[in-house]
């Protein structure tokens, strides 16, 4: 599950709950494999009594390049969080310093979407949902993005029908 379910009210259901698209570790993966070979390579040049040192430099660089490009972001992939409930959208993002945000279904507005070239390939988009009171929070790199903006708009008809009614 994306949320735990404290953080939900007891009738609450979840309607969708996703992390960013697998999209966003594409280029850390790419940059590890570089980063990887690139460190492999120059550690085969040195040689001499200097070889070892050259070699622990190298392999010392390589490790923290790596951490920059390719395990933070895959850290911030792993937290960041969107969950769309029957009545509120939930955004949780951060590592040490956890973000949430919350709007509640009834002052959404509008939900549209956006979908780049390589967005139509791999399935995903961003997610552009406005309330009254701000410009549109954009929520970048969401699976099954079509499917998603369906959902949130299904439920915002649902919960104006019933306001309706009452």
């Amino acid at each position: 599950m994306v949320i735990s379910s404290k953080l939900l009210d007891d009738d609450e259901r979840v309607l969708v709950g996703t992390r960013t698209h697998l999209k966003a570790l594409l280029l850390p993966a790419l940059l590890l494999v570089v980063v990887a070979g690139l460190a492999g390579f120059l550690s085969t040049l040195p040689d001499g009594e200097r070889a070892g040192t050259w070699r622990l430099v190298v392999w010392v660089l390589a490790l923290l390049v790596v951490l920059r490009v390719s395990v933070l972001p895959f850290l911030r992939w792993l937290s960041t969080t969107y969950v769309v409930t029957d009545r509120r959208l939930i955004t949780r993002t951060g590592l040490l310093t956890r973000t949430g945000h919350d709007i509640q279904l009834d002052r959404i507005s509008d939900v549209t979407y956006e979908k780049g070239l390589l967005d139509r390939v791999l399935g995903c988009g961003t997610l552009v949902v406005s309330d009254a009171g701000e410009m549109g929070i954009r929520l970048p790199d969401i699976p099954r993005i079509e499917e998603t903006q369906l959902a949130v708009s299904r439920q915002l008809y649902r919960s104006s029908r019933s306001h309706d009614d009452a």
